[in-house]
């Protein structure tokens, strides 16, 4: 990877043989601040554990000490969490990419061959119409058209995605030669049309095309059904008919269907096209399917069978493409003999259209796609996010110096495919790898081939497994975003996505490959603790639940816990606070965010503490334990008009009867009701000394609880809080008080 610069402004260059450099990395200016303000703020966390352990040794009363316990033990969380934080700051980067200078090192002939691959899994929660412009973006790539093969993995098995696919194949034709001619940036049918390029006679009529596509599409799914009066060739009757005779949702064979095949289609202009290849793997109740990494594996199987290309690019469904040379900037890493030989992927951050205005869900995720993955890319690298990622196809198997090799000859990383996609050897093969008994013939698949198995964040649990074996990453974030995707725009939908990636999360983290131990082995101090800070996520939720209850229901009895604004022990809990919230808002706006993103982005991590990550960390543990199991739920992608506008305005959803609402209302009514019983007693006359603190905890979470407060009383939409959350809620919180004021008397 080359030798990491040392100095804060030094930039490393990379060039070939003299040519001009395809990339460059710099450190960022804040380094030394960051490693100050550390060596600052940990000697404030060691006088916090002293000011505790001198509490909890000579405790007054039992509810002192009992109280001072639950304190010391969310506050040595939070050390955890603030020292693995500090692996990103130590030493992040910045890098950039001069894709213009690839031509002058390789002919374009020359450039390798790229698969994408992309997964779908519910044609009602993943409109094909999505589907569909994801994989138009990237066929149309500013790369040779012959080189690239897109796999669409259909882990629903349904007949409405393949219909989808096979109008998509129709319209490419048209799409491709269009997006070349016009050097269009936005090579998503549905964004370009959305900015209202149709200026020309030629914009006007493609859109007509795409839109009568989209109409068909549509239609087909409203139906549920593909009807005869849609196909419009005996080839695509051919092939409903046989899904037809195969298909049953729970149990049917791999159905690999070539739409379009590089070797002899050409678009309306003469040129050749992409592969396009629609694959559902088999499904038999009979065999476990891992999820996402087993059609990824099947994909990587069927795609080693039939294409085999060394690159490899991974995509959600909603992934679109929003920049052409997207693979040219990647290659400008893959194809540099100083970074190949130990370079797994290159990782693009993930970005997401229509945000509102203030990311109410902090769906932008700032922190988790932007300024971490920069710290890990000082570090060996950044993590793999799941979507937007170039992979060698070679680090699947093994690392760097072992090769892990396949069952077969033909899926091993360097076999070279020397027959049509649609001959019938070939064929024969892909549908023998896409079987459901296929991976029972090795262990190695998902264990030391291929996506790793054992977690539902597959992605995590992969890269971080590659980097556990010698592999490297980098992080790829130029000016244009390289892929938009899709938010969730209700705060169920949102809250149910991160407690599925909690739930994967702890299941590495409890795993033998801990990145607590295994991981800090194979990796250094430094990494181990960077994979652990996202490993135990969820644990994120026993000093935000410590503080959103124990001091309200300490202040409702009387009993105050915290120094008084008078000793100097206040001083440090204000630093603390402080310095924290500051040095993390610093981060945020200097990462380009804005003010109004970052008291969003505060205010849905404590949100996510009372609620995603709670109730992810019981599902974990029960599941641990044996006593119930949990499956994949996919994140909706549909878009409900009222829900739309209301996301657009700033609004949060909470008309759905969700459990985790319940929490988050009984945490609003507890320090409510700790703030009135505070103002209260300041007003009876007593001292705001002693009171302060935890009358700023109450009213900092009052504060941040305004959209529930709003959601109970004061709106009369479908998005307000059903009347039943909130009685419930409110009996909850009332035994809560009780049972606090049998603790506490």
């Amino acid at each position: 990877m080359g030798a990491r610069p040392q100095g804060g402004s030094a930039i490393q260059v990379t060039s070939i043989g003299g040519h001009p450099p395809l990339h460059t990395v710099k450190p960022l200016g804040r380094i030394l601040f960051n490693r100050v303000f550390a060596a600052i703020y940990a000697l404030s966390i060691l006088a916090l554990l002293f000011y505790h352990a001198k509490t909890l040794f000579y405790p007054t009363t039992l509810v002192s000490f009992s109280v001072t316990l639950a304190l010391l033990v969310s506050d040595l969380v939070l050390t955890f969490f603030w020292v693995s934080i500090q692996t990103f700051r130590m030493f992040p980067v910045c890098r950039k990419q001069f894709p213009e200078n690839l031509t002058k090192i390789m002919e374009r002939s020359d450039f390798p061959a790229l698969d994408v691959f992309i997964c779908t899994a519910d044609p009602y929660k993943e409109p094909p119409i999505g589907v569909v412009n994801t994989a138009l973006s990237v066929m149309a790539y500013d790369y040779p058209t012959e080189k690239i093969s897109v796999y669409v993995s259909d882990d629903g098995g349904s007949a409405l995605t393949l219909f989808a696919l096979m109008e998509a194949a129709k319209f490419a034709t048209h799409w491709l030669p269009f997006c070349k001619k016009n050097n269009v940036l936005e090579r998503s049918p549905e964004a370009y049309f959305e900015l209202n390029h149709t200026c020309t006679s030629e914009a006007v009529n493609i859109k007509k095309v795409y839109e009568s596509m989209k109409v068909k599409v549509d239609q087909v799914l409203e139906r549920g059904k593909v009807d005869d009066e849609y196909i419009s060739s005996d080839q695509e009757r051919e092939a409903f008919n046989n899904w037809t005779r195969n298909f049953t949702r729970q149990d049917h064979p791999a159905v690999i269907q070539v739409l379009l095949d590089a070797s002899k289609d050409k678009d309306i202009a003469g040129y050749l096209m992409p592969n396009l290849i629609y694959v559902s793997r088999e499904k038999s109740k009979a065999s476990p399917h891992h999820f996402k990494a087993g059609a990824l594996n099947a994909l990587l199987r069927v795609s080693g069978s039939m294409t085999n290309a060394p690159i490899i690019l991974t995509l959600d469904c909603d992934s679109l493409s929003n920049d052409p040379e997207t693979p040219l900037r990647a290659m400008c890493y893959l194809c540099d003999p100083a970074t190949r030989p130990q370079l797994a992927y290159v990782q693009f951050p993930q970005i997401f259209r229509g945000i509102n205005k203030s990311d109410i869900y902090n769906a932008e995720f700032k922190r988790l796609y932007q300024i971490n993955v920069m710290g890990f890319d000082g570090l060996s690298g950044p993590n793999y996010l799941g979507t937007g990622c170039f992979f060698q196809r070679r680090a699947f198997y093994g690392s760097p110096s072992s090769l892990a090799s396949p069952e077969i000859p033909e899926l091993a990383p360097d076999y070279i495919v020397d027959k049509p996609v649609q001959s019938r050897s070939v064929l024969a093969l892909a549908h023998q790898v896409a079987s459901c008994n296929y991976e029972s013939r090795s262990s190695n698949w998902g264990s030391k081939i291929g996506f790793r198995y054992g977690s539902l964040s597959e992605d995590y649990h992969t890269g971080f497994r590659m980097q556990c074996e010698g592999w490297k990453s980098i992080f790829c974030d130029p000016d244009r975003p390289a892929f938009l995707g899709d938010v969730p725009i209700t705060l169920n939908d949102a809250l149910n996505q991160q407690k599925r990636w909690s739930i994967g999360l702890l299941e590495v983290g409890f795993s033998k490959y801990s990145p607590a131990t295994f991981g800090v082995k194979a990796l250094g101090l430094s990494m181990g603790l960077a994979y652990a800070q996202s490993a135990f996520w969820a644990m994120w939720s026993i000093p935000i639940t410590a503080y959103a209850f124990l001091p309200q229901l300490a202040l409702l009895n009387k009993v105050y816990i915290f120094p008084k604004v008078s000793e100097p022990w206040f001083f440090l809990y204000a630093f603390l606070f402080l310095g924290a919230y500051g040095q993390d808002f610093l981060d945020f706006i200097l990462a380009g965010g804005s003010v109004q993103r970052w008291w969003s982005d505060q205010r849905f991590w404590i949100i996510r503490g009372l609620s995603s990550y709670v109730f992810g960390s019981v599902e974990f543990f029960l599941k641990f334990l044996g006593i119930s199991a949990f499956g994949f739920n996919v994140t909706s992608k549909v878009v409900d008009d009222e829900q739309s506008r209301r996301y657009g305005q700033g609004i949060f959803e909470f008309g759905a009867d969700a459990p985790m609402f319940v929490t988050l209302t009984v945490a609003a009514i507890i320090n409510l009701s700790s703030l009135a019983q505070g103002l209260a007693e300041v007003f009876r006359g007593n001292s705001l000394d002693g009171l302060f603190v935890q009358m700023f905890i109450s009213g900092f979470a009052v504060v941040n609880s305004w959209p529930i407060y709003e959601a109970i009383a004061l709106r009369n939409d479908k998005g307000k809080m059903p009347l039943k959350t909130s009685i419930i809620a409110t009996l909850l919180a009332g035994t809560l008080y009780a049972a606090s004021c049998f603790i506490f008397r």
